[in-house]
């Protein structure tokens, strides 16, 4: 019955057919009460098989929670899905695949995707007492769940991430974050949670020295030990970076113009909110990072100058303002970055140890940067920029964003 019941709800068309559907399929469920167990177990089976299937469609966990709930039009499906991850890693061997990533697990332990029920015959009262609903609100949540894992669609799945001499062998669990990073991460807090701006400016600075220095040595040692003729011994990695609403453009150009500052290459789709960033690992730690605090320094900045713009009766299109302000703030911190990079190489350079070897290692990575791009995109179109038509929105957005704590430089003085 479950399996008619699902193909009913699967294929209903959108809207009004779609909500018949899935009621008349939680009736059904809830009405064989005698059953009600073994209809439990199938429920989970069912959903456990939904999410393999979207593993094998290139998703990852933070993919799905972020577009189920996206797409459902309450909380229940974003929760649910969590529980469906949970039964399906549940179900597959550790041994090797995904489950050895190290940002798959990361992930999974963000979203706290875990099974708390005793057994699968007893999943639905479960869940139905610990959301204190009725089995036919239960039944109903869960078949909104899986029709929205049925219908999505296949993406480019991530490329498996290359082996590093910090990987963590099988069953010994993740390995610790180099003391390099953690102390990265620790400047980059300590950045954006003091009111001083001197203070701001100077711990980005040293953060993005660390930054440069990590990228720069992973990069050279990489190529010492890699085989002879080939430029290193590891290769291009990617992560997906959720780009969720509102104005998804300007937070998508913001996270491009770091993502080429750091040597990466993003590429934004809009109909599953992320973008994925291709780059060698160190380069995409920094892009992360960096875009993160970015981001929320943007933000804050925006919402600021909305509030002081339409409270002097300047505005009459709120959301045109915001949304030319970070598509403004993202131009002009292309710029910003654009050139602390060239700086910061060339400083680099300058260095008798690399002169002769880190020009050539940073091409070679490049290269294969956008090699490896192509192949995971090869049909790819500009971004046509689109609402940008606020003149005061544009001019906060890059007086905000010449004013931003980079952690490459120091911003520039103003008169």
């Amino acid at each position: 019955m479950l399996g008619t019941v699902l193909g009913n709800v699967r294929y209903a068309a959108d809207g009004a057919a779609a909500e018949d559907a899935i009621e008349a399929g939680a009736s059904m469920l809830t009405a064989a009460a005698p059953g009600w167990e073994a209809m439990s177990a199938a429920v989970v089976a069912a959903a456990a098989d939904a999410v393999q299937r979207c593993w094998t469609g290139g998703w990852q966990p933070a993919d799905l929670e972020r577009i189920v709930r996206r797409e459902a039009s309450d909380t229940a499906p974003a929760t649910l899905v969590l529980d469906a991850v949970a039964a399906a890693e549940a179900r597959r061997p550790h041994a090797s695949g995904p489950a050895q990533d190290p940002r798959w697990r990361a992930q999974l332990d963000r979203l706290d995707a875990h099974v708390w029920w005793d057994s699968d015959p007893a999943y639905l009262d479960a869940l139905t007492a610990r959301r204190r609903t009725s089995r036919f609100e239960t039944a109903y949540d869960i078949l909104t769940t899986l029709r929205l894992l049925a219908r999505l669609p296949r993406i480019t799945p991530l490329p498996t991430p290359p082996a590093s001499p910090g990987s963590s062998a099988p069953g010994r669990g993740p390995a610790p974050e180099p003391r390099m990073l953690t102390r990265i991460r620790g400047l980059l807090a300590k950045a954006e949670a003091t009111t001083f701006t001197e203070e701001a400016e100077a711990l980005s600075a040293k953060a993005q020295e660390l930054m440069a220095r990590h990228s720069i040595d992973e990069a050279l040692l990489a190529h010492a030990h890699g085989p002879e003729g080939a430029p290193s011994a590891d290769g291009p990695a990617a992560i997906r970076i959720g780009i969720e609403g509102p104005y998804e453009q300007g937070k998508a150009l913001l996270l491009d113009a770091v993502a080429v500052a750091n040597r990466c290459q993003a590429v934004w789709a809009a109909d599953v909110a992320f973008s994925t960033v291709v780059g060698f690992p160190p380069d995409l730690e920094a892009t992360e990072l960096l875009y993160t605090s970015l981001l929320l320094q943007a933000t804050t900045a925006m919402n600021r100058a909305a509030d002081e713009h339409h409270t002097r009766g300047r505005s009459r299109r709120t959301r045109d303002f915001r949304q030319t302000f970070l598509v403004a703030y993202a131009d002009r911190i292309r710029t910003r970055l654009s050139a602390a990079t060239a700086a910061a190489t060339a400083a680099a350079t300058e260095e008798s140890a690399a002169q002769d070897r880190l020009l050539p290692v940073l091409a070679a990575r490049e290269l294969a940067v956008q090699e490896t791009t192509g192949t995971l995109f090869p049909d790819t179109a500009p971004v046509r920029l689109r609402g940008i038509r606020d003149a005061a929105g544009w001019h906060h957005g890059t007086t905000a964003a010449d004013r931003a704590h980079l952690p490459h430089t120091n911003p520039p003085p103003h008169n």
